[in-house]
């Protein structure tokens, strides 16, 4: 069925239908979420498990091991990550990317639960979850309240605004940065216990038992039932410091006896600076599946009516990863929309015909606006991802237009009328509209279904430009003949072509008359073409440059809260001194590391985290120079570790070593340490070998110990109860209307800092109370301070940040250095994270590529019925890559994801131009009766023009991209510049190329039809 002729005759349908799409469209458009990359669900489960107060080498042999030997025997398992540090041991499990994730998480947590038995019994039960929560924080608040305490605002964060937080859809948690937690501190005498002969243990037993509350039992007084309560818990401190404990000898003493007891706060774990202010913030994430500026925008809708209701608190915004989002997006509409202008003015210069004109345009909006309703339907959103594939997509959707329009255009020309002229033009042109069309779309689908990681990313580029492709050609076949036939008007125009065609007409036939020449020298601009490769840096993805960068400080281990804040407040006032710093937030006691898919964030008195927020992008200089600038500053700063940077793609490079004797593996990773700070051009190399941490050692006399009746468990619960109390899920607590509070026990603080005092802490034996020096030897040491295990295996992981460089250009350096070259027998490199998805990216790239080519040929043989001239239009695809490969090193860019999906697009574009000239080279013989070289020469002749308008077009709607026009332009300036230079290098030599391939392999069928078909028909007609 011609379904132009059909919208032709009966236009009303054809309206109706597009006016309902473009309804529908912009209802969609208004419910798409705006993000930054889409949300990948992974089958990535997250074990976390602790028992306070441990070291890590013995968390690593109790705890982390045990559960590693469960998680080896699961199905598809990629890698497991186990980070121990004191006290904690956190263990990521990661799968294929095609495990389902919930069936995942139910087989990490049997294993967890077998593992159960052989685990401490004093630890609490490990937890396995999987991440709901995007990995940064959305929006960062600081809180004031002159009229109130420190304490007293801490609470309220914790309880009024994290609820008022919480209510919004989206939020999935709130999370207080600085303030302090309350806390009522019992701090025993030891010399009173000791003469009255009480053990801390004793008390700290007694006192639970006393100060509780407890049900049970039944009443029926009054002929009525009632239930029995029994009411001992307290509530205010001092109602604690009145209790009585009995004592084991029958005997007992109020607790104010023997210790003091104050309501305070405990021990400093997190501060906040806002510009070197101190100050109390609290920072919002939202659950995967949310819009980030959706999510963002009720929060500060919620912030503004909490703030209107509870005048007595000031809150303000300190920090947020939103404004880069919203850049990006208004940006990407803007390119859109200047990429289109573009576009329409091409077609203007071509045609000089403001109706022609118009028509075309029609068809940007009304290919693009339906696009949105597939998305809102596949939970799309509007990410750079998405947007990008819209972005690149302008300049293609309205060459279906175009080539109808100057089709029918040219129609006019020959005197017949827009009716009519439209009626035919449409007819002649239809199969190469759709053939052109197909293949498009045979390229882009193929793209969502790749594997990995970057199959997740590539999924909604696939499938948003095929959906836009199909709708423009739906616009095509149906509205711009239909437009054409009663909004054109014929034109007189001259029949005589200008000096350029006549020009180009001459190369044809020299072309065509040199066969061999033309060949050979496509042959040697393809060789050269690859010749190119090697001469490419490679990567994962770009460097972001949206105005905001990350500084971790790590100072040595066993530094207090109080000395990390003295660094962080030193590096803030040098930053804010930099004219291209705006702001600086810090949140001490937090260690955060990776970025992306590999954020994490974890508590440590000895690490902070700056977050710098620098000038908008066309005030300063680019974000990775403005990066090194602050690395210099830094340096000024001596006696700590800074790095500088997000950590995410792009930005450095991860090196892990792996080996199961921890002395060589240390060994080895000192010295290729050692060897990259000698690479050029790069920034901090930071190792994550595990660095050495104090230690205060007490090693048992086991004869002395058995003599008095003293075990070592007893020994060790009384060195950790009197220095730092009961495990929390242990600890007494404080009833109030609201929350609990806990109650420590513990001695006198001062005691932690005197090691002669420490030596006198009381144990309890057989017969009495002993001494902590008589049954053991006290003394100053070290041990690891956190340990790192890969695949159950120690790994150490050294970090380089690439400074703007190219992560496979410095992987390659890396590779060259010595100790690199001759790692000891043992010890390994494991890739993981960014290299590992980088991998993928180059592996998934050429399964794509040939599914891609298979796919394109698949549609061309189904649409032209012939098995061979398909392979004249695929020609074209090997002319591309010399102008794509030529322009990534003309513009220093690197071949990585952004260039893939472009070069993958190219694939489809390309073909277009062969067949529009194949097309109608077979149409003119067929129907026409012209030889071969007539035919090829009214094939260029009829179609030169709308291959140069589409062409011309493209290049257009892309070059604002290309240029790096609009916000953050790291990601989508690569494919553009790709995109361009294939299609300038492929539409130049195509033009003269495919019209003699399209004679060799005419030539080839010809051959095979006289000496190979003609065989197996004699065959067929023999009698049998």
């Amino acid at each position: 069925m011609n379904f132009s002729a059909w919208s032709i005759r009966n236009p009303v349908p054809s309206l109706l239908l597009f006016v309902l799409l473009t309804v529908f469209g912009v209802y969609s458009l208004h419910k798409l979420g705006i993000q930054d990359f889409p949300d990948m669900d992974l089958p990535t489960i997250t074990i976390s498990a602790s028992l306070e107060g441990a070291a890590p080498a013995q968390l690593e042999t109790e705890v982390a091991r045990k559960i590693e030997n469960k998680l080896a025997s699961l199905t598809k398992l990629d890698h497991i990550t186990t980070t121990v540090t004191d006290g904690s041991v956190s263990i990521s499990v990661s799968f294929e990317i095609d495990k389902n994730s919930e069936a995942a998480l139910n087989e990490v947590r049997n294993a967890v639960d077998s593992a159960k038995a052989d685990l401490p019994s004093s630890m609490n039960t490990p937890t396995v979850s999987k991440v709901t929560t995007a990995s940064s924080a959305l929006l960062t608040y600081t809180i004031e309240a002159p009229n109130l305490s420190e304490d007293e605002l801490s609470w309220f964060v914790d309880n009024d605004v994290a609820k008022a937080m919480l209510t919004v859809k989206g939020v999935s948690s709130v999370s207080r940065v600085g303030g302090v937690d309350r806390e009522v501190h019992i701090d025993l005498d030891p010399a009173l216990m000791a003469g009255m002969g009480v053990t801390l243990s004793d008390v700290s037993t007694q006192l639970k038992a006393v100060q509780k509350d407890a049900s049970g039992g039944r009443g029926e007084v009054g002929k009525a039932v009632q239930s029995l309560r029994t009411l001992g818990a307290v509530h205010t401190a001092a109602e604690v410091a009145a209790l009585s404990i009995p004592l084991a000898d029958g005997r007992s003493v109020h607790l104010d006896q023997i210790a003091k007891i104050n309501d305070t706060i405990a021990d400093r774990s997190t501060l906040a600076y806002a510009d070197g202010k101190n100050v109390i913030g609290f920072q919002i994430k939202r659950a995967l599946g949310f819009s980030d500026v959706g999510v963002a925008e009720s929060v500060r809708e919620a912030v503004q009516q909490f703030s209107a209701s509870h005048p007595e608190v000031k809150i303000k915004e300190a920090s947020t990863t939103i404004e880069p989002i919203k850049d990006n997006y208004q940006g990407s509409m803007h390119l859109l929309l200047e990429g289109a202008i573009l576009a329409v003015v091409v077609v203007w210069l071509f045609l000089r015909d403001w109706r022609a004109t118009l028509i075309s345009a029609t068809a940007l909006p009304l290919s693009i606006v339906p696009t949105f309703i597939v998305m809102y339907l596949a939970s799309f959103s509007l990410n750079t991802i998405s947007l990008l594939a819209l972005a690149l997509v302008v300049g293609i959707l309205v060459d279906d237009a175009i080539v109808e329009v100057e089709n029918i255009a040219r129609h006019l020309n020959m005197g017949k009328t827009p009716y009519q002229a439209a009626m035919e033009a449409a007819d002649e042109i239809g199969l190469a509209v759709i053939a052109t069309t197909f293949t498009l779309v045979a390229v882009f689908l193929p793209t969502a279904f790749m594997g990995g990681i970057p199959g997740k990313i590539f999924r909604q580029f696939g499938v948003t430009a095929a959906v836009a492709v199909l709708a423009s050609l739906l616009v095509a076949r149906l509205l711009t003949p239909m437009m054409a036939a009663y909004f054109m008007k014929k034109r007189d125009h001259s029949s005589q072509d200008s000096s350029v065609m006549t020009r180009y007409l001459g190369w044809v036939r020299y072309g065509l008359n040199h066969r061999k020449t033309i060949v050979a020298a496509a042959l040697v601009f393809f060789a050269g073409s690859l010749a190119l490769i090697p001469l490419l840096k490679t990567g994962f993805m770009p460097a972001m440059d949206d105005g905001q960068t990350r500084v971790s400080i790590e100072l040595t281990p066993g530094s207090p809260l109080e000395d990390t804040a003295a660094e962080v407040l030193k590096a803030d006032a040098l930053l804010r001194k930099m004219p291209d710093v705006v702001h600086v937030f810090a949140s001490v006691g937090t260690a955060s590391t990776g970025g992306g898919l590999d954020a994490t964030s974890t508590s440590d008195e000895r690490s902070a985290t700056l977050i710098v927020d620098l000038q908008a992008r066309g005030h300063r200089a680019k974000q990775s120079v403005a990066e090194d600038q602050i690395r210099q500053v830094l340096s000024q700063i001596p006696g700590a570790k800074f790095s500088v940077g997000r950590g995410g793609n792009g930005e450095k490079l991860d090196v892990t070593l792996a080996s199961d004797d921890s002395q060589l593996l240390e060994t080895a990773a000192a010295a290729v340490e050692r060897d990259m700070r000698t690479l050029k051009g790069v920034g901090n190399v930071t190792s994550g070998a595990a660095l050495q941490r104090p230690e205060i050692q007490i090693r048992p006399n086991y004869a002395r110990a058995a003599e008095l009746g003293v075990t070592v468990e007893a020994l060790a619960e009384a060195v950790r109860m009197a220095t730092y109390g009961d495990y929390s899920s242990s600890l007494g607590k404080l009833n109030l209307p609201q929350r609990q509070i806990n109650v420590r026990l513990r001695i006198d603080p001062q005691t932690r800092s005197d090691l002669d005092k420490i030596a006198q802490l009381r144990v309890a034996g057989t017969n009495g109370q002993i001494a902590l020096s008589s049954v053991a030897d006290i003394s100053m040491g070290s041990g690891a301070s956190q340990i790192d295990r890969l695949d159950r295996s120690r790994n150490v992981t050294l970090s380089v940040e690439l400074n703007g460089r190219s992560l496979g250009e410095v992987m390659n350096e890396v590779r060259q250095l010595p100790s690199m070259r001759k790692l000891p027998q043992g010890v390994h490199e494991v890739q993981q994270g960014e290299l590992q998805r980088m991998s993928e990216l180059f592996g998934s790239f050429g399964l794509a590529m040939a599914v891609g080519i298979l796919c394109i040929y698949t549609v061309l043989v189904l649409l032209f019925h012939d098995f061979l001239q398909p392979a004249t239009i695929l020609a074209a695809l090997p002319l591309s890559v010399g102008g794509a490969l030529l322009a990534l090193l003309i513009t220093h860019s690197s071949l990585s994801m952004p260039t893939v999906i472009g070069l993958l697009m190219l694939m489809g574009i390309v073909t277009k131009n062969s067949i529009l000239l194949v097309e109608y080279a077979i149409m003119a013989r067929r129907e026409h009766g012209l030889s071969r070289f007539d035919a090829l020469l009214d094939a260029c002749h009829k179609r030169a023009r709308p291959i140069l308008m589409t062409t011309i077009a493209m290049g257009a709607g892309m070059l604002p991209i290309a240029m790096g026009m609009g916000a953050d332009p790291s990601f989508r300036q690569p494919m553009a510049i790709v995109v361009i230079g294939g299609l300038l290098t492929s539409t130049a030599l195509s033009l003269l190329v495919i019209p003699v391939v399209f004679t060799y392999v005419d030539d080839i069928l010809a051959f095979l039809k006289q000496h190979v078909l003609p065989h197996h028909h004699q065959q067929a007609q023999q009698p049998r």
